[in-house]
């Protein structure tokens, strides 16, 4: 199969500044780190590439330049080609033209699916991959909690969506996009020692606008169609935990609950 994942490097809360004047995060001062949600996306890849050798995984990301070692970070733990979208041009670009950018440049690109993450905790949206799906023509789902390895081909995907109420599970034929959340339980490899000081500098690509042919007021802050009023750093609550006996009431507690959240 052919994987593309689209990432994002996000700043850590402590550490960014924002440029209030053109409503935009200075990126190029702050800590980075692979976003949540972008993690499970890029760990799932691999996963499908450990079982199927022959994959090929593609991550792309539209960031400044500075982010260029975390991509190559990817490339030492399995990924086969890291893309950078990177043009003074784009910056200020909000959530529509950024999915332009994108769209553009994914058009251009063999794939069977696009995976990415819902949620970016720099900006908690979720636009993107619903506006990716619009542009490029494919189907779309957010919220996705568990793909199904044994049923995931260049045919179709099965995943579990988790709602506020249950958990529902749906086939999609692919290609498509689909987006994971931080709850999924895949988790990325950590680069062999052999591997840390690996040469990547060959499958890292940069594409800039002399790549796009983008005009100046198609992108970055003219090129955008909203404005950012507030910002403010979201708060995630911590899940709980319930230990119970198997006893009687230990029983009746787990089956409330399943029939709570419409398991049973």
């Amino acid at each position: 199969m052919r994987l593309i994942c689209l990432v994002k490097f996000v700043p850590d809360v402590d550490s960014y500044q924002y440029d209030f004047e053109n409503n935009a995060l200075i990126r190029e001062k702050a800590r980075l780190q692979l976003n949540p949600d972008d993690v499970c996306a890029v760990a799932f890849a691999l996963r499908v590439k450990a079982a199927h050798p022959d994959t090929m995984i593609e991550v792309v990301t539209m960031a400044p330049s500075v982010v260029t070692p975390h991509l190559a970070d990817l490339l030492r733990i399995g990924v086969d080609r890291g893309t950078l979208i990177s043009d003074r041009i784009f910056a200020g670009s909000d959530t529509y033209a950024t999915a332009t950018i994108l769209a553009r440049y994914l058009a251009t690109r063999d794939f069977d699916a696009i995976l990415s993450g819902t949620h970016a905790i720099d900006g908690d949206t979720s636009h993107i991959p619903a506006q990716l799906g619009a542009l490029l023509d494919l189907n779309q789902m957010s919220g996705i909690v568990r793909l199904d390895e044994n049923q995931f081909s260049p045919a179709a995907a099965v995943f579990d969506v988790e709602t506020e109420n249950e958990i529902v599970t749906y086939e999609m034929a692919l290609p498509a996009i689909l987006s994971l959340t931080r709850d999924c339980p895949y988790k990325l490899p950590y680069a062999s020692r052999k591997d840390l000081a690996r040469d990547v500098s060959a499958n890292l690509h940069v594409i800039t606008n002399q790549d796009l042919a983008f005009s100046p007021d198609e992108v970055g802050a003219t090129g955008s169609k909203t404005r950012v009023a507030h910002t403010f750093t979201r708060e995630y609550a911590k899940k709980g935990q319930v230990v119970v006996q198997t006893d009687a009431a230990g029983i009746e507690y787990v089956y409330q609950f399943l029939k709570e959240k419409s398991f049973i």
